[in-house]
């Protein structure tokens, strides 16, 4: 269970903008949801102006991505991206307070029978993902699409900020297990051996112990290899799962077959081939991969540092 919101504090000035958002978010959910969508757009556009930094991040992270586009091509896509990041704000909002139903309607699924024979195994399921903007209501919909069958255990970045982080566990705890802290194995390998299907995401900048520098989208990156361990231990299938928003305003939600022949006995050459299913999902819809993070960091100093300014 989340921790309880800390009310004292939750209820000090600082956080009178926080809750203000809040009740906005929720009374959105009203709208219908292409209405929704389109004010999230337009948030997008706004943060796009007001966050320069934000910004230049992702220009570089596309430009090192997709080096054979033209400057204009690579504009357009940090503002399209910008965009994605806003209608991910109205998306958490569906994901909190949409009535289930209401989110049935507008979801299609490809290989749901994958997932369902990996968990029927007993041995739990590592649902490997990435970091797309969508990814707050992915897992609401997988649920959905699994007619609240097996729950589904997201590990994550616990957040900084006590008050944040009681909202956000609390609100996503409501529709999927316990989360995980993304730093503790011991928590991840015992949900895996209860059965659970866990949804992992390594693919943000690592370089900690088990990281190494593995290409994503041909160009070194500090990457988290750790999926192979966790594999290796649980015996646990890994079943790919990604997630895209569509032109009319729907979600469509791609799982694969278990990884086949892993893991093997390079990590590496494991991490290399998880990259290569993101960069596929990418490519299909490449405004909604996470651009904003600076996936390029931490790569030792033989390599420059490609965000210096």
């Amino acid at each position: 269970m989340p921790d309880p919101l800390p009310l004292p504090r939750a209820l000090a000035p600082r956080y009178w903008p926080l809750w203000t958002g809040l009740g906005v978010l929720r009374a959105s959910t009203l709208l219908p949801i292409p209405a929704q969508l389109a004010l999230g757009r337009g948030l997008g556009r706004a943060f796009h102006r007001l966050a320069p930094k934000r910004r230049r991040i992702a220009r570089i992270n596309v430009e090192l991505a997709f080096p054979e586009w033209d400057v204009a091509q690579h504009e357009r896509l940090v503002r399209a991206h910008f965009e994605a990041v806003g209608m991910a704000v109205a998306e958490t909002a569906l994901c909190w307070w949409a009535n289930a139903e209401r989110l049935r309607r507008r979801i299609t699924v490809e290989g749901l029978e994958h997932l369902r024979q990996a968990h029927a195994q007993g041995r739990g399921v590592i649902l490997l993902g990435a970091h797309f903007t969508s990814m707050e209501l992915a897992l609401r919909l997988l649920h959905i699409a699994l007619d609240f069958g097996p729950r589904i255990t997201p590990v994550y970045q616990i957040h900084a900020d006590p008050v944040m982080e009681a909202i956000i566990t609390g609100h996503r705890e409501r529709h999927a297990g316990a989360s995980l802290p993304h730093d503790d194995p011991r928590a991840i390998l015992r949900a895996l051996k209860r059965g659970d299907i866990v949804w992992y995401a390594p693919d943000q900048a690592y370089s900690g112990p088990g990281s190494a520098l593995v290409p994503f989208f041909g160009v070194p990156a500090a990457s988290h290899t750790a999926t192979s361990r966790l594999a290796r231990i649980s015996r646990a299938p890994t079943v790919p799962f990604f997630m895209h928003r569509t032109p009319d305003h729907r979600w469509h939600l791609t799982l694969h077959p278990p990884l086949a022949d892993f893991p093997s006995d390079d990590p590496a050459a494991d991490t290399r081939r998880y990259h290569a299913l993101i960069e596929e999902a990418v490519r299909a819809a490449p405004e909604q991969y996470l651009w904003l993070h600076r996936r390029f960091k931490g790569r030792g100093p033989e390599l420059p540092d490609v965000y210096a300014p």
